[in-house]
């Protein structure tokens, strides 16, 4: 008998199982009287020693996982199953920035064509899963223009070197990175600056910019650069539609802000934000505020704003933020550095203390030594203030970190991370230039720290449906165990966890949502395949209940 149809025999098979599920399920609604089924034993109180499940005499079978909509018990057809001691799976967010503004990171040009665009982007999303990273943070708004088809904003100059042209051929560089990056089992967030309106490096100043389009409310810097008024409604609104227009269109996992909300002093010369026009309605309309109170207040109710927005568009969609790495100089004590409070007016510390973010990647772009500007001093302080437990993952300073070993620098601080925040561990790496130009660091994190793959923590604070129990079919074969699994929600799977036993040992694999079989060796190190496992993942890094069945041996 050939592989595909021992293949094809093992879905008919479970395309039956899925059918016999139904009439089951069916002929239990006639029954509701009797006694009610005992549940699936938990996989806490799995024992260690592999064993067959017996069920009790005039007993149902166990029921399966249910929806968060709570739908009836239903009694599925009993099949052979194993109570067993699974291992956990390493958890850990491993992210990289690309960075568009400029062409930093991509595209490398902004004449390249279309396919050498999608190769660009392919290789760097190959990279990144090839060395076990599980997410890429890509900037889709550089300064009020677009990486995307938006109807708000004009295409982005440093795509095709001319502000409004889309890109001919014509693709949608956004949708081509989401879609690229979940075949990879890679979670794309989406990068944005608020407040930008035009960058120094982008080109002349068209009719197609946004600072022509609404000069009402955007300043010219010094440098250069054209900025919005984050104390302008306008402003405000503005740039809540447009992340509210990528969250609900794009399937996304997450939007990004970084450390740009008032300007940095010395974009301006080291003169004030010129927005006396806000300011002198503000106080003419009786405001008490001081000027630094009233600007941090106007950046504070935009976070809190988008985040709300975020949730009631898509629950799962994760906001978070990349601050400037120093709140204020002497937090924690004997930290000097710049003043994001008092010269961004940016109250990081606000944001992370009200649980206003999912994740939190303060930019740590210093050395562990020394302690002005240490960075575990300053993640530990950090972590201090996490008062609603959120995801704390550091920025790295991957490309030019002032180290005397730049690579080992960045493999301590992902194992200090590890330490510092052991139940949610991760890092993100500034930016994608620092694995792709330094020879040295992508093999020092794979065969280092990111040995493994890994799942990215889970989100208990975001509510999700429970997963089904996927059902497992083996099939044996002359050398080898033909595996498939299905599941009912194959639409929530992100990831599958595929568990092995040879011998006494368990090890796992972390699939893609579009694997659903494999074929695996009888015999592999000189260990016999006794049993199988499987569990589904959903995007929030949520666990089914697991499934497991011994391999028949002859």
């Amino acid at each position: 008998m050939t592989l595909n149809t021992i293949k094809s025999a093992v879905i008919a098979a479970l395309l039956i199982s899925v059918f016999m599920f139904s009439c089951a399920s069916r002929k239990d609604k006639k029954t509701q009287g009797r006694k009610k089924a005992e549940t699936e034993v938990s996989n806490s109180k799995a024992t260690t020693v592999v064993q067959k499940e017996t069920p009790k005499k005039d007993v149902k079978p166990p029921l399966v996982a249910q929806s968060a909509e709570m739908a009836p018990p239903v009694k599925a057809k009993e099949e052979e199953s194993l109570v067993v001691d699974l291992p956990s799976v390493p958890r850990e967010f491993r992210a990289a920035w690309v960075a568009t503004v400029a062409n930093i990171n991509w595209p490398s040009k902004r004449n390249l064509t279309t396919e050498q665009q999608k190769q660009e982007a392919i290789a760097l999303l190959d990279m990144l899963k090839d060395n076990n990273f599980n997410a890429v943070i890509f900037q889709a708004r550089p300064s009020a223009d677009a990486m995307y088809n938006s109807q708000f904003e004009p295409w982005s100059y440093f795509l095709t070197g001319e502000i409004g042209k889309r890109p001919e051929p014509y693709y949608d560089p956004l949708d081509f990175w989401v879609q690229e990056a979940h075949k990879r089992g890679l979670e794309l967030h989406v990068w944005l600056n608020p407040y930008r309106a035009h960058h120094s490096n982008g080109g002349t100043v068209t009719a197609e910019s946004m600072v022509k389009r609404t000069p009402d409310n955007v300043v010219r810097l010094r440098n250069g650069m054209y900025w919005f008024d984050p104390a302008d409604q306008r402003t405000q609104d503005h740039a809540a539609k447009v992340v509210n227009d990528i969250v609900k269109r794009y399937d996304i996992d997450g939007i990004h802000f970084d450390d740009y909300f008032y300007p940095y002093a010395e974009y301006n010369g080291g003169a004030d934000f010129p927005d006396n026009k806000t300011w002198n309605a503000y106080k003419a309309d009786g405001g008490a505020l001081s000027r630094g109170d009233w600007r941090r207040d106007n950046v504070n109710r935009f976070i809190k704003r988008v985040y709300e927005e975020i949730k009631a568009e898509k629950n799962f969609v994760k906001f978070g933020l990349s601050p400037f790495g120093i709140w204020k100089p002497g937090y924690p004590s004997g930290v000097t550095g710049s003043s994001q409070y008092d010269e961004l007016y940016a109250d990081a510390k606000l944001w992370l203390n009200e649980g206003w973010i999912d994740y939190f990647t303060p930019q740590l772009y210093w050395p562990i030594e020394p302690q002005k500007q240490s960075f575990t001093a300053l993640l530990k302080w950090w972590q201090s203030e996490n008062r609603y437990n959120r995801h704390l993952w550091p920025g790295l300073n991957t490309v030019e970190v002032r180290a005397a070993d730049k690579t080992k620098e960045i493999v301590n601080q992902v194992a200090a991370s590890r330490e510092i925040v052991p139940n949610s561990p991760g890092a993100v790496h500034w930016s994608i230039a620092g694995l792709t130009k330094n020879p040295a660091m992508l093999p020092a994190l794979k065969n280092g720290p990111y040995k493994e793959k890994a799942l990215i923590p889970k989100s208990p604070w975001l509510k999700a449906n429970l997963l089904l129990r996927p059902t497992l079919l083996l099939t044996n074969q002359k050398n080898t165990v033909f595996a498939k699994w299905l599941q009912k929600q194959p639409d929530q799977v992100a990831h599958w966890i595929v568990y092995t036993r040879y011998g006494e040992v368990w090890t796992t694999d972390i699939l893609d949502a579009g694997v659903t079989s494999l074929e695996l060796p009888k015999q592999k190190d000189g260990k016999t395949l006794y049993d199988v496992a499987v569990r589904a993942v959903d995007r929030l890094g949520n666990e089914s209940a697991y499934i497991a069945k011994s391999v028949q041996h002859n």
